[in-house]
């Protein structure tokens, strides 16, 4: 473990950073991982050629059997202008991995993905543009909140303590290897999220070293709610308590449905970052990415949330690519970040 005098030691540039410029998140891991087309016998490699279950489309066991693949994903995004990559650990907690009986790989996977993805930052940083390395602890594919069975409302799959146990792992592996900021993303059950923040809160007390964090709900369709049931501004209120760097909405929509939450949400948090990665717009399975938005329609859009003064970060989500990154990152370049008064993360 670190010790406090080492708090923030590459991120500490980072609040600095969303005050001068927007700062550019990646875009779609496993949109990239797909233009791969691997095969089942890509994913086993020669480790997991005798393994008993399916293993095609664990995109995080890539970094232990294709870590070349995940490397090249994370380069291209950086040579694309992102300031901030995720680790390939979308899914890479115990309880996600049950599905491929590969619990046991979990903290692995969180390492070995972090590592690739500092081996990356670090090849492109520079003393003008560092890179920062983001931690992802996505959603679980069982829910705190919601019941599996129409037929029993109460009945539950998870417990909060097995998703606080799950997350704790996780975020150990992500900062003890290299990780500069957390992100808790994709929330669909704000349950799960709280499980994920306790965790966080728990290790940071253990291991007496605070990271940034990032919390990212996903608002799943017109109602302006996130699957659970809440609306963004209630989303907000339920999460600040772990006074994040940055709050922001991710996935389901593309930006321009995406855009009356982004308003909402940039009204309310006042004392924190914004952030929003959407969709390149709604699916089309006609696409080369499975997405219907080019770059430049995406970009477009970004424009705009970023000349309206609704963000401090800005990225893709499913199906865009460092094609849509460097459009993003190039529409906005010239263009104020939002503005804020006070930071809750950090004391100034």
């Amino acid at each position: 473990m670190k010790t406090p005098d080492n708090t923030y030691t590459r991120a500490k540039e980072l609040p600095g950073i969303l005050r001068k410029r927007i700062a550019i998140l990646d875009g779609a891991m496993g949109t990239m991982i797909q233009r791969f087309k691997l095969t089942e016998e890509n994913f086993r490699s020669e480790r997991f050629k005798d393994f008993h279950k399916d293993v095609k489309g664990n995109n995080e066991l890539l970094s232990l059997t294709r870590p070349d693949v995940i490397l090249d994903i994370h380069r291209g995004y950086l040579a694309s202008g992102a300031d901030l990559i995720e680790t390939n650990t979308f899914g890479a907690t115990t309880i996600a991995q049950a599905d491929y009986d590969m619990q046991e790989y979990a903290v692995e996977m969180n390492a070995a993905s972090t590592k690739l993805a500092r081996r990356a930052c670090d090849e492109f940083s520079t003393a003008d543009k560092p890179r920062f390395v983001v931690g992802a602890l996505g959603p679980t594919p069982k829910t705190a909140s919601l019941s599996p069975d129409v037929n029993d409302p109460g009945a539950r799959n998870v417990t909060f303590e097995e998703l606080r146990a799950a997350y704790f792992q996780q975020v150990q592996a992500l900062v003890e290897n290299g990780a500069d900021v957390l992100m808790v993303e994709t929330i669909f059950d704000t349950l799960n999220a709280k499980a994920a923040l306790f965790a966080i809160e728990e290790y940071f007390d253990q291991s007496k070293e605070r990271l940034p964090l990032i919390i990212s709900g996903t608002v799943t369709d017109a109602s302006g709610r996130i699957l659970s049931g809440q609306t963004v501004t209630a989303f907000w209120h339920s999460i600040r308590h772990a006074k994040p760097l940055a709050v922001g909405l991710n996935c389901a929509l593309g930006a321009a449905l995406m855009r009356p939450y982004m308003q909402e949400l940039s009204k309310i948090a006042v004392d924190t970052f914004i952030s929003c990665y959407p969709n390149a717009g709604l699916p089309n399975p006609m696409s080369d990415t499975g997405f219907d938005e080019t770059p430049e329609v995406t970009s477009r859009l970004l424009h705009d949330f970023a000349s309206s003064g609704l963000v401090n970060i800005l990225g893709g989500c499913c199906g865009t690519t460092p094609e849509h990154i460097a459009a993003i990152a190039k529409s906005v370049d010239s263009l104020q970040t939002r503005k804020i008064t006070r930071g809750v993360f950090y004391a100034e």
